[in-house]
This record gives C-alpha cells, structure tokens and sequence, in this order.
C-alpha cells in the first residue's frame, strides 16, 4: 500500500513523477476533467445564483471508481493538476468526488516537471484557491449561457451545427473586417528616387530624401521631374557623415502567444499543433536510462509570464560563459508582464539549458526537436548580450537635391550568434555595405531611377498575425487561442487561403446576425472587459455572481427578442451552369463546411459532388486536350492538375505557364522561393524572371 495518492491529468504526467517521489507514492491520472456541465441540456440556472449542475462526464466512470479506490487505501490525497485556472477547476471538482477536504493542504503545483522541482513542490502543499476556480467557474457558465442559447437558434434559423462564443465570433469579426478594409483600399501613388553611387571602385545604394535639408514627398512623376530637373550633373558631394554605434537587444523568453507566432513563421506549425508538441515536452520524454528517464523538457506552455527563476538565469550564464565566452553574457532587466498577465508561472523555457537540442535529437522526434529547438534559442538569447551594429548615414547633395544612404554592419553578434526573431514582414538585411566616405568627398551616381508605387491594403491575418492581435488587444487568454482558431475553422466561418484567414459566405452571414441580435458578443470592448472581470475574480477582487448577473440582465432580453424578430436565413443553391453527368439535372454550387463546392440538385437521388475548379488558362501539356486547374491536396496544399483527371493524370506542385520554352520547346513553370519567383523549364536549364 501506498502513503500517498497523487493525482495528475495525464498518464504520461503520472509516470514521470512517480519515479521523482518514490515508493511511498502512488500517482495516478484523471485523464483531464471528470465533472462539467451536462451536454444534452444548459446545466445552468440563471435565477438561483447560476448554480451549475455538474454531472460525471460521460466514460469517466470507471477512472472515478479507480481512484475512490485508491483514495481510500491512501494516508493523504494530493491534487497536482496544471497551475492554471483550468487545473485549479479539475482539483476542486476531484476533491469533490474523492471526498477530499479543499481547504486541506492537498493541492500541489510545480511549474516544471522536474526532480527538482517536484519535491520542492511537495514541500509546500495548499488548499485549493476558491478564487482560482470562481473564475474558471464563471468562464465555464458564461461560455455555456452564450453558446447554448445563440447556437440553437443559428441552428433553426441558418443551418445546423453552427455556433457562436464570446471569443471565437469575435475573432471571426476580426476577420471579416479586415477583409472589408482591404476590398475598401483605395491604392494611393507615390513614387521614389533610388541611385547607385561610385566612389572608386566601391557601388553603393541611395535614395532620394529632399530638397535643403527638408524632407519631401513624391507623389507623382510630375514631382519627380521636378526633382531630376534640378540636378547638375551626375557627381554629389558627401555633405554629412553620421556614424553611431547602436545596440539590438534580444527577444524576450517564449510566452504562449509569441510561441505560438513564432512557431508558425519559422517552423510552420499551426497554433493546435505548436500546442500538442509542447505538451508532449512539458509532460516528459524519455531520455533514457544514463540521462535520467522520462523528463519534462520546457516549462508549463501556457502562460502570459516573461519571468524567469534565478536559478535558470544562473544555469544560463554559465552556459553562455562556457560556450561563447564571459562577453556574451546578458543583464536582462527585470520582465514587465502586460496587464491582466497571469504571473503564477514562467515564461516558457527549457527545464536545463544544459540539455542543448544537438544532445536530445536522437530521442525526439522531428517535430518535436524543431519546437524544443526553437524554445531553446529563444531563452538562451534572451539572457545574452545585445548585438552591437555600427550605423552610418551619409548626406549626398546635388545643387541643393539631398540623397541619403544608409549601412550597417555587425560590431558584434551577441545574441544573434545564437537567434534571430521572426517576423510577418519581409525586412531589410542589417549588413549593408556602404564604403568608407567622409565629409568633401565626390562620388558619381551611375544610375539614377525613379521608380513609381501604390500604398498596399493592410495584409490579411495569418494565425500568427491573428493570435498576435488578439493578445494586443486583450481577447482571450493562452488556453483560448489554438482552440479559437481551430472552432472557426471548423464551423466553416473562415478558411486559410495561402496561409491567410479568409472569411467564408457563412460567417459573415453569421456574423451578420450576431451584429443585429446580440451586438456585445461580437463587440472587442466588452470581450476585453469580460476577461478582465474574469482576472479579477482571480484576484479575489470580484465576486463572480456578480459579473454573470451584470452580463445576464441585458443578454437575456436580448434573447428573447432574437426569438421572436429574427428571420429564417435561406442559403439559396446557386445555379453552376453545368450538367451533372450521372444523372442529367442540373448542378448546383452549395455551402459546405469548407466553403462552396458543386452538387447534383437531383440530391437525395444523386450524391454527386465536385470541387469548383479553377482554371489557370493553360491547356494540360500532356493530353493536349483538358485544362490545367488548381487544386488542394488533404493537406490543403495547393497543386495543379488536368480536369479530364482520371482520363489524364498530369500534376504539378509548381503554376504551370502557357506559353513553352523558348529553347526546347517544354513546359514552363513558375517556382517560388522566399525571395522571388522564377520562372524556368521543367526539361533544360532555362530561366527567366517572372513578370509581375
């Protein structure tokens, strides 16, 4: 018989720590929660204090019995479910099935799962935090009061399993209204002035800046004729040289949300899979037996908190100190959390920075090692020195024209030597070469080319542009981002179009409905507001009645109001223009969960269905009789193919061209990269830039 009982959420979790406790432990799992609210009904009574009726999920039976069993052999039972709102709920609902006093000292949190880390844990036991679950309470409810009665009536109203929640129709809103902006943009012109200078046999880049020291704007050609009237000559003289040592300071350590984007932009994870990949490294991998078992790599991944233990910062000196020299060291300052941060834990790091990814490869998988990676880097740079780059800019005059030119070169690399952040925006590299001029030099500009542009719509949002706006502005919380952006997708509201949110005919016609019926849903204020009311019953500040009470009042006449004015939405099948070949009647264009698709308007007689295809205008090069479509892979990737598939089975993953090589007479294609997009022959080494 066991003393002890622990009980942790996952099987994976429970292995680990029972090897750190010992023989006196028994640490089981409770497979997440094992109380909620009833499925098949609201479980909620708004007018007796909004007194849930928690009931025993559904298949959990017999994990409830097993621990009932083994509670009763134990001396003492302990709760050790994640450090967070969620965890504090799942601990006080087990101590409510296990007969387990909450105000005893049997609530356990460690923020790593590590030797260390949990025995110190289990020095400091406490009674579960009654202000921890009020909120995670008041969440629950309030989530299932909008969801339970709006989805119902989209169901009846639109079309079923619809859904709306304070959170994701917000994001959706999000979505919509960007693509409102960008069909609304109206491009602007301006153009600009670039010039390649000589000076010996060194070729630099400059740009035009004004005119006498003033700044000025080009907003036509006729501005810049202007402009190019009044040079004299090709030769400019160097009038100022400014040089100034400047310092980049590394990125902070990982936060959910920033892990989150940044996961997407360099190792292109979406925001679910980001999440199950540091699941899986917080709960322990199996390092074998010479290097200590199973053992949790990172920190507990969901958290607002840039704050780092002492002891890790140390770890990390001395680490730096060892592999690249006293010099690298850093002296972060002390991390400053937005508001409404939840600061019980850290910022995401690994649990020994001494564990570096090149010694952990051969027993992580790829994903895995790639995030534990990227986790790594980040936090090893964010307690190393600032790079240092010398800056130069130099003043060029042309009877009174002014171009400027501007480089930079790194002084030295500090934390750059290990990473770099990310970014959504293609930047400019920080090494740019510029010779070494001084004030009186002659240089002569070898090309001088105006070149016109449009000011660009505001670019859609990926989803690590989306989970970064979000977290701006204070809509959700770590746990919510992931689970947003994959109900959104899922209902069918938005769809990713090369790698961007692109709303679909359903969510803004849902959105729609929202916006006239119950306006505060969809409303950014009031969700910002709805959480911090929910931090402040964590905070022990608010009462938790009462913030149902003040959001109930206004949403129930809301309700009943919806139900009786709001009208049935007919989703009309649109006419495709086509017949069907199976059985002769007309094919329709429908609304799926995945946006449009084709479909026999004969159905239920005939199931047939096809995707919209798109043509891209060139015939298929291999039948010489079909043409050349775009399709999407299971993956959603796009690719390209003949329509007489399965009569001819041409494919391609690059955009095929319509006009032949002009050296062998074979299929051109455009290929992409990072940089650019070529276009060259799938048959011979020809190549040739793409027009645009």
């Amino acid at each position: 018989m066991s003393d002890y009982l622990v009980i942790v959420e996952s099987p994976a979790k429970a292995k680990t720590i029972e090897r750190y406790l010992g023989k006196k432990y028994k640490v089981k799992a409770s497979m997440g929660h094992v109380r909620d609210l009833p499925k098949s009904y609201t479980g909620v009574d708004p007018d007796n204090q909004f007194k849930p009726k928690y009931i025993t999920i559904r298949g959990k039976g017999d994990v409830l019995k097993e621990l009932r069993s083994a509670a009763k052999k134990a001396e003492k039972v302990y709760l050790a479910a994640d450090p967070d709102r969620e965890g504090e709920a799942i601990a006080w609902h087990l101590a409510y099935a296990l007969n387990v006093d909450e105000n005893s000292n049997c609530r356990v949190v460690f923020n790593e799962i590590t030797k260390d880390a949990i025995k110190e844990s289990f020095k400091h036991p406490r009674s579960i935090d009654h202000d921890l679950v009020d909120a995670q309470q008041a969440r629950r409810i309030l989530d299932r009061l909008v969801g339970y009665n709006i989805s119902p009536l989209l169901w009846k109203k639109v079309k079923r399993g619809l859904s709306a929640g304070r959170v994701q129709s917000v994001a959706v809103k999000m979505i919509i209204d960007r693509e409102k902006e960008i069909k609304n943009f109206n491009p602007e012109e301006y153009w600009s002035i670039d010039a390649q200078f000589q000076k010996d046999k060194d070729v630099f880049e400059g740009a035009f800046y004004g005119i006498s020291g003033k700044k000025q704007e080009l907003k036509s050609e006729a501005d810049v004729k202007v402009i190019t009237d009044k040079l004299d000559g090709k030769q400019f003289s160097v009038d100022k040289v400014n040089k100034r040592e400047r310092k980049r300071n590394p990125a902070k350590p990982f936060t959910t949300s920033s892990l989150q984007q940044e996961a997407a932009r360099k190792i292109n994870f979406r925001a679910k899979k980001t999440m199950m990949v540091a699941q899986q490294l917080y709960e322990g991998i199996d390092l074998g037996k010479k290097a200590g078992g199973i053992t949790g790599l990172i920190t507990y991944m969901r958290t607002d908190s840039t704050r780092i233990s002492e002891s890790a910062k140390q770890e990390a000196k001395s680490y730096i100190a060892e592999h690249y020299g006293k010099n690298y060291i850093g002296s972060p300052g002390k991390a400053k959390n937005q508001q409404g941060a939840q600061d019980a834990h850290e910022a995401i790091r690994p649990t020994s920075v001494m564990r570096d990814p090149k010694s952990l490869k051969d027993v992580l998988s790829r994903d895995q090692y790639r995030l534990y990676k990227l986790i790594w880097e980040r936090f090893l740079a964010s307690q190393m020195a600032p790079a240092v780059m010398d800056t130069m800019t130099v003043h060029l005059l042309n009877n009174g024209v002014e171009f400027r030119a501007t480089g930079s070169k790194v002084k030295f690399k500090g934390f750059m030597k290990v990473y770099i952040e990310g970014t959504d925006d293609k930047k400019k590299d920080d090494n740019k070469f510029l010779p070494d001029l001084s004030e009186g030099m002659v240089v002569d500009a070898k090309e001088i080319t105006p070149n016109q542009h449009f000011t660009q719509p505001p670019p859609r949002y990926t989803e690590a542009r989306l989970v970064k706006t979000m977290e701006e502005k204070g809509i959700g919380r770590p746990s919510t981002y992931a689970p947003t952006l994959d109900t959104i997708q899922r209902r069918g509201y938005v769809q990713l179009d090369n790698k961007r949110f692109v709303p679909t005919e359903l969510g803004e016609i849902v959105t729609d409905i929202l916006k006239e019926f119950f306006p505060k849903i969809i409303d950014i204020d009031f969700t910002v507001q709805m959480e911090e009311d929910l931090d402040s019953i964590e905070e022990g500040k608010t009462e938790w009645i009462k913030v149902l009470d003040d959001f109930y009042s206004g949403f129930r006449k809301r309700l009943e109001k919806a139900e009786q004015e709001m009208e049935k939405v007919e989703i009309r099948d649109e006419p495709a223009g086509i017949t069907c070949e199976n059985c002769g009647h007309e094919m329709v264009y429908k609304m799926g969960r995945y946006g449009k698709f084709l479909a026999c308007s004969n159905f239920p007689e005939c199931r047939n269905t096809k995707p919209i295809l798109k043509k891209i205008g060139v015939t298929c090069p291999k039948c010489k009789k079909g043409d050349v479509v775009e399709r999407k892979s299971k993956k959603n990737r796009k690719f390209f193919g003949c329509d007489r598939y399965p009569a001819c089975d041409f494919v391609s993953w690059d955009k095929p061209v319509s006009r032949p090589c002009p050296k062998c007479g074979s299929l051109l294609v455009e290929k992409r990269t990072k940089k650019e997009t070529r276009v060259q022959c799938t048959n011979c080494d020809y190549k040739e830039s793409a027009q645009n």
